[in-house]
């Protein structure tokens, strides 16, 4: 009998999941618009600016650790509930900040809401996609996050001219997507892999059928079921250890190096590098749309390439691409304002077409079945601290190198060492079933 998906039905819960990742977009760029204002308001220095910025990372951390255990107790979907409420009061809790202190307590808390759905909803998407679907659908997640960039850019340049309180009600319109994405999971079903875990393989057989045929139902449920037979309680120490670190390790560096090759200094700092460059305050905020409408272009081009092209040449593409970029980018960023803002676009382009999607492609997929949740923790985790040492060192990075021009010399660098490790050690794992991703690490 021959295999059949109810496609509508698979975009439309891979999209309702996905909409985790804009909440992640939303507060991602959000601080871009906000900081000029907050610099003011709270008076920052370099050190601060940093920490201000990078805190939300710190919860995302806590987030990422939170997500796992509850995930594995009480269900993906109580998870997300839970992930979207925790971003809805931060969001209020930041917009009416009467300090600083109060202010970076609310925006730790809105890491956490992110770190959770930052690996929720990809593993989610995974859980629920056929092999032959899950890339253009985890990609999809990517694809949410680079539209909340864009409509917040939006919106900061729509508010930017709104007077000295302006950033409160940038951060405060956060509560719109969050409460639409509590709507919005109350009408998922439970992963089908979660429920055979628990011991419901009734429900999971009923989630299968929903996504295809009876064929498909019961061929999943059966590699599913045998994929659980096999599990054992485990712990985040065992994921180090042999026929599983190969994977783990492997997802551990794509998921720094996602940080650490630099362009998310553009996204979060993208106003203080444009003003570096000549631009006025409203154009600046200007040039963070352009950015967004850029990245958001690109990752449209990814959902078409990731299941052709597959996840290691494009991997290759993105870090060769930035390390190139980031060297000429040094040469012109203290010169000529149009061909840097050009090289900073292409910079965007890379990466939203590249490394940005295909990396939660892989951290959703790669990781063996026995260890995947603890596994994916352990590779998310990772990212977000990477992105809070990026993005806290950004501006004491700057003092130290005497600009921001030199700043990409270092970003082009560690581009290179990932372009070298990604040839020798990521394989391909387009189109592999996720319980067979064993064998795809196994020597």
């Amino acid at each position: 009998m021959r295999t059949k998906y109810n496609i509508r039905y698979i975009l439309l819960i891979s999209f309702i999941s996905a909409i985790g990742g804009y909440l992640f977009g939303f507060d991602f760029a959000v601080i871009s618009g906000a900081l000029p204002f907050l610099k003011v308001q709270f008076g920052l220095d370099a050190y601060w600016e940093g920490f201000t910025t990078g805190c939300l990372a710190l919860g995302c951390i806590a987030g990422c650790l939170f997500a796992g255990q509850l995930s594995e107790k009480r269900g993906r979907k109580v998870a997300l509930m839970s992930a979207g409420t925790i971003f809805a009061l931060s969001s209020l809790a930041m917009a009416f900040s009467p300090s600083l202190l109060i202010f970076i307590i609310a925006r730790f808390a809105a890491g956490i809401g992110v770190g959770m759905a930052s690996m929720l909803s990809p593993m989610y998407i995974a859980e629920v996609s056929p092999a032959v679907l899950r890339g253009r659908m985890v990609a999809l997640n990517q694809l949410t996050i680079v539209i909340g960039i864009l409509i917040t850019n939006l919106v900061n340049y729509i508010l930017g001219d709104q007077g000295a309180d302006s950033w409160r009600w940038m951060f405060g319109y956060g509560l719109i997507p969050s409460a639409l994405f509590c709507v919005g999971v109350l009408f998922l079903p439970e992963s089908p892999r979660w429920l055979v875990k628990v011991g419901k393989p009734d429900k999971a057989k009923h989630v299968l059928s929903l996504i295809g045929n009876d064929h498909f139902a019961n061929e999943t449920l059966s590699t599913i079921q045998h994929a659980v037979s096999q599990e054992t309680k485990l712990d985040l120490r065992l994921a180090f250890k042999k026929p599983f670190i190969a994977a783990v390790l492997v997802g551990i560096v794509l998921a720094t190096f996602q940080q650490f090759c630099g362009i998310n200094v553009v996204f979060n700092y993208s106003t203080t590098i444009f003003e570096s460059m000549g631009f006025n305050q409203n154009d600046q905020l200007m040039q963070t749309v352009f950015i967004g409408v850029v990245n958001l272009f690109f990752t449209l081009v990814a959902l078409v390439l990731v299941d052709k092209l597959g996840r290691k040449p494009l991997m290759l593409i993105g870090a060769a691409g930035l390390a190139i970029v980031y060297i000429f980018l040094t040469q012109f960023l203290n010169g000529d304002s149009s061909v840097s803002t050009t090289l900073l676009l292409s910079a965007i382009a890379l990466y939203a077409s590249t490394i940005a999607p295909v990396t939660w492609v892989l951290i959703s997929e790669i990781f063996p079945s026995m260890v995947r949740s603890e596994a994916t923790t352990i590779a998310v985790v990772g990212l977000w601290a990477a992105y809070f040492i990026l993005t806290f060192t950004f501006p004491l990075l700057v003092q130290a190198m005497g600009g921001i021009a030199n700043t990409f010399y270092v970003y082009a660098g560690i581009c290179v060492v990932a372009a070298v490790f990604i040839w020798r050690r990521v394989k391909e794992s387009k189109g592999v079933a996720l319980e067979d991703m064993d064998a795809v690490f196994s020597h």
